[in-house]
């Protein structure tokens, strides 16, 4: 893998745990609807860097969710549950930004934050240990 787009997933991970940070202070404020985004990005640039290892990419935030499915819960490498919490925040940050009148509890909002910070965890651990070739499921 040439150094550029080592440096562009790093670039990315390092996104997901800015985002996490936001998404944090947001919460606190009472910020809901924009922690909602800021958690979906997190999980988002996370998975788009585990794409990248293997030269995957889409242009639509949809075909990032498609590839994900294909080629890592499908196929056993991530959990099924880590997929189906990728695919809930899609939704609720789909509603956060485009829904009108929609209201989240900030039980349930803290209660992804832990959800999406296992979940940055997770997936940034399975790329760095991609990018340093530990893994040979690939």
């Amino acid at each position: 893998m040439k150094p550029e787009v080592q440096a562009y997933i790093r670039h990315r991970l390092s996104r997901a745990e800015e985002a996490l940070d936001e998404a944090k202070l947001l919460v606190e404020a009472g910020h809901l609807l924009t922690a909602v985004n800021r958690l979906y990005y997190a999980c988002f640039y996370c998975v788009a860097a585990l794409l990248l290892t293997e030269g995957r990419r889409a242009s639509k935030h949809s075909g990032v969710r498609a590839l994900f499915d294909r080629f890592w819960v499908k196929a056993g490498r991530v959990s099924v549950e880590r997929g189906r919490f990728y695919r809930r925040m899609f939704d609720h940050r789909q509603k956060a930004d485009y829904a009108d009148f929609v209201r989240f509890e900030p039980g349930e909002v803290a209660g992804w934050a832990e959800e999406a910070a296992a979940f940055v965890d997770e997936i940034s651990g399975l790329v760095e240990r991609l990018l340093r070739g530990e893994c040979d499921d690939t």
